[in-house]
């Protein structure tokens, strides 16, 4: 089986971290995985560029990413690192229209 044949069975945020032989805390995963597999993705398309054609040297790229995305939720949270749009979004504003201006 290839590397992305068996990247396609890996479903969980631990699936990947098995799976790349990485040590995690489970209650980081559990928090975070979305966050995690996100950020880890972020990273692989940052990169898809440069990613080169050899499985062996992807895979420690990949294991390299994987790894800073885990430790991007050791170290801080998800409202901070802002992974996904809701984070990212600023602060609700509304808008006041007074009766005049809707009778124009």
């Amino acid at each position: 089986m290839s590397f992305e044949e068996e990247l396609e069975d890996l479903e969980s945020a631990e699936d990947f971290l098995q799976y790349f032989e990485l040590d995690y805390d489970q209650s980081v995963v559990h928090v975070n995985r979305l966050h995690i597999l996100q950020r880890f993705h972020d990273y692989l398309s940052q990169s898809a560029a440069e990613m080169p054609e050899d499985e062996d040297l992807k895979k420690v790229i990949y294991t390299k990413f994987l790894q800073q995305a885990y430790q991007d939720f050791v170290s801080s949270d998800a409202q901070t690192e802002k992974v996904f749009k809701v984070f990212k979004m600023g602060e609700p504003t509304s808008a006041f229209v007074s009766l005049a201006d809707i009778e124009s």
